[in-house]
């Protein structure tokens, strides 16, 4: 980790914990967080494209690091990463489908690594891309079917039990939403 992202990592970290101990909204500390770090982090930088990537892994780290810190449900850190992102991004349609993809996909990873709960953080990020979905321009669908579709692959990543962790997780209706994984979801033969 180079010392900017450290940095990032940190500042997540350490905002939500202050704001879980201030307000107890552990969603809402989460979204001003995230979002308010990415705002300053491409204002500063202009990042764009697999900066941009990394910024995004390194707010999911310092929430969940926040989050586990306080004994913060990670759920509810999942979902306010997912509208803290892409309020901070500023991405909306195809490019927004994306971004919630490669999020899920980080919070599955960082999440494992501190031993939390994939299922709740599953389910908190395809939440938080449901509620997000209107001002981005795409459908609640496609939405929560691009959050499952990036936790999934955070899962696999993992190994063969998160992958079914998750999974299962995406069987249920959430929001008002039933989650269609639009193709079979595999382990790559290269994993």
């Amino acid at each position: 980790m180079n010392k900017q992202t450290s940095t990032q990592s940190d500042n997540v970290k350490n905002a939500i914990v202050k704001g879980i101990k201030t307000t107890g909204d552990i969603t809402q500390a989460t979204v001003d967080a995230v979002s308010g770090t990415l705002s300053t982090a491409f204002q500063d930088t202009g990042k764009v494209g697999k900066s941009a990537a990394g910024a995004i892994t390194d707010v999911a780290n310092g929430a969940v690091r926040g989050a586990t810190e306080v004994g913060g449900h990670l759920g509810h850190t999942a979902k306010g990463v997912v509208v803290g992102v892409l309020r901070g991004t500023k991405h909306v349609g195809a490019q927004a489908i994306d971004t919630i993809g490669h999020t899920a996909e980080s919070m599955i990873h960082h999440t494992s690594e501190a031993g939390g709960e994939l299922g709740h953080a599953a389910v908190g990020l395809v939440e938080g891309a449901i509620h997000s979905a209107k001002e981005l321009g795409v459908s609640a669908e496609d939405a929560a079917s691009a959050a499952a579709h990036g936790a999934l692959r955070g899962a696999d990543m993992v190994g063969t039990q998160a992958l079914e962790t998750v999974r299962h997780a995406m069987t249920q209706t959430i929001s008002g939403v039933k989650v269609v994984l639009k193709e079979p979801f595999k382990r790559s033969k290269s994993a």
